[in-house]
């Protein structure tokens, strides 16, 4: 009888342990979510008001962002379980807040831009809310969804770097649809694996899910700016 006291008390600290460390991922991950924010709108910020994105049009545009971007993401790998990582994300952030900085740049050319950045904004914490309610409710294991997912991705990925020797504004709008779509469906499962217990580390689920939302914004962004965009 001792024995088994002695492994339900056991296994019963397991599980309290196990729920203690997915809070904690979970309320640091929202913590550095937020915080990351503010890098982001620096590197938009500084790209608007200098201009330095200006000339990175086409295909210079794609690889410079590709480089950079993957370039940090193999840093934050290297990173995530040291001091560095946090900094090394942040980086990682600006970088791509002053990507952003050239599409944003061109909203704001609009007599309505202002307006278009904030209704994309809020629709992209709409987004989150919904995909994290989901998440907090659904019981099945969504694992899954990852592998076809990533083949979404990959084929929006070569979709749109076609699409930019191509300059249709029909296969623009038809690639910032699935963006939408696939990268929402990603937040859904990133929370879960966090919610799951399958994502351990706060850095990785921070980028995760920074870059979700990066690219439904992204792609509410162009959506509005062809529907809804005035000139003056």
């Amino acid at each position: 009888m001792s024995e088994n006291i002695r492994t339900f008390g056991d296994g019963d600290g397991a599980v309290l342990g196990s729920a203690e460390q997915r809070n904690r991922v979970m309320r640091n991950t929202y913590w550095l979510l937020a915080l990351s924010l503010l890098p982001t709108v620096a590197g938009a910020w500084l790209g608007v008001a200098t201009g330095i994105t200006r000339a990175l049009g086409g295909g210079l545009g794609m690889i410079v962002f590709l480089g950079g971007a993957f370039g940090f993401m193999v840093a934050i790998e290297k990173t995530k379980n040291s001091a560095a990582g946090v900094p090394v994300l942040l980086g990682f952030t600006f970088f791509m807040g002053l990507m952003l900085s050239r599409m944003i740049g061109a909203i704001l050319g609009l007599s309505n831009g202002a307006q278009l950045i904030m209704i994309a904004m809020g629709g992209t914490a709409g987004v989150f809310f919904v995909m994290a309610t989901l998440a907090s409710v659904i019981k099945r294991d969504i694992s899954g969804m990852g592998k076809w997912l990533f083949v979404g991705t990959m084929v929006v990925m070569v979709g749109g770097i076609i699409n930019l020797f191509v300059g249709s504004t029909a296969g623009m709008m038809a690639m910032s649809v699935a963006v939408i779509g696939i990268f929402s469906a990603y937040m859904l499962y990133d929370l879960k694996q966090i919610i799951d217990g399958g994502e351990t580390n706060y850095i990785t689920a921070t980028l995760a899910l920074y870059l979700d939302l990066y690219n439904v914004f992204q792609a509410l962004l162009s959506l509005l700016g062809i529907f809804g965009g005035e000139r003056d």
